[in-house]
């Protein structure tokens, strides 16, 4: 996008006289992100987002509950003495007052402060990394678990094994590029866990394990350290729901405790790192251990296995489908991402009692 384009885009959420420059920040899977350079000295940067409107249905009122998990937090905050414009997001209106603007080609554009200094962590090496990141997914939750009202769900079947088995079924019924053939034993691995996959999510839908605001995107990156390395707070929070608790504590576990990467095509470099799993359990109790229920603390081992299995029959549907949904790089890939995170679910499965005892260790 051109300069003068981004500048007059930005001149929405500050006065355009005040525009330096607009420069590309990060990779941008999802959305198209920037950063905004005042002229003023000692003025704060903002982080300026375009973001994508064919995942993310309903903006505004995704805008809507980012506002409202992130009031609800700077409230906490300076309850407890600390500062919330370092230790939460700090929505940045348009001149119209709204949480976004809407440009003429029908993008939604969002700005918020650029919280100075910090650092990000974009993978988890060792125990230590996994710990602090328990720690910061367990605050995210404990300061938002008296939060009252209710959030747009902006992502319907999010993690709901219910309406994924549905898509499931319709997909191989459907078989619309005739792979179902190929992948008759991965069919299988699918098939084999449907039970105790549903049988987990009638507790969520009895109440049993119940819906709190979660995060839902809880990769180390979205995670912001300060420069000593201490827990700053969650950032990316386009995905924040009400939903268990666990999805974000299985989600992490996935992520943070898998010893090689989420497409690794080499079987024998994927397993779950046990002692990883250790330490963000450790973390995320210290934070969080004070607000779930009994229910909610037995089944955390089990929502490792239940993020991860999703996965799983998440890629290998797209495959069957024709790699409708998720990007690759290959015919192949999803099959390669679906048999490396299904040996990081099987690796799961084997030390599932060790996991069970580790948890029970830092229930108070």
């Amino acid at each position: 996008m051109k300069e003068d384009k981004l500048t007059q885009i930005a001149g929405q959420f500050i006065d355009i006289e005040q525009v330096d420059r607009v420069s590309p920040l990060g990779e941008g899977f999802i959305n198209d992100t920037f950063l905004i350079y005042p002229k003023a000295e000692g003025q704060s940067k903002l982080l300026l987002q375009r973001k994508n409107k064919n995942i993310f249905i309903n903006i505004p009122a995704m805008m809507e509950n980012i506002n409202l998990v992130t009031k609800h937090l700077k409230t906490k905050i300076k309850a407890q003495g600390g500062d919330p414009e370092r230790e939460a997001l700090t929505l940045v209106t348009a001149k119209d007052g709204k949480f976004y603007y809407m440009d003429e080609a029908d993008d939604y554009w969002t700005a918020c402060l650029f919280i100075e200094p910090h650092q990000v962590i974009e993978t988890v090496d060792n125990s230590s990394i996994a710990y602090s990141g328990g720690k910061g997914v367990g605050r995210f939750q404990a300061m938002l678990a008296d939060f009252e009202g209710e959030l747009t769900d902006i992502l319907p079947g999010f993690h709901d094994i219910k309406f994924r088995f549905d898509q499931w079924d319709k997909v191989l019924a459907e078989d619309r590029v005739g792979r179902k053939a190929e992948v008759l034993e991965e069919i299988e691995w699918i098939e084999s866990r449907r039970a105790e996959m549903l049988d987990y999510w009638k507790l969520v839908e009895e109440g049993q394990i119940p819906r709190r605001i979660t995060h839902n995107d809880t990769k180390i990156s979205n995670i912001l350290f300060d420069l000593e390395g201490d827990v700053l707070c969650m950032i990316d929070l386009d995905t924040v729901s009400q939903s268990p608790a666990s999805n974000d504590f299985g989600d992490a576990i996935r992520s943070y405790s898998n010893t090689a990467v989420e497409d690794e095509p080499d079987l024998s470099k994927v397993s779950m790192n046990l002692e990883r799993y250790r330490e963000f359990t450790r973390g995320y109790l210290e934070e969080a251990g004070s607000f779930l229920n009994e229910k909610e603390l037995e089944y955390l081992p089990f929502s490792a296995k239940y993020i991860t299995y999703e996965q799983v029959l998440r890629f290998l549907m797209d495959y069957i489908d024709g790699d409708r949904y998720y990007k690759t790089k290959s015919e192949d890939h999803n099959l390669v991402r679906t048999r490396s995170q299904y040996k990081l679910l099987q690796s799961m499965e084997e030390q599932y009692a060790e996991m069970q005892q580790l948890t029970k260790e830092f229930v108070s």
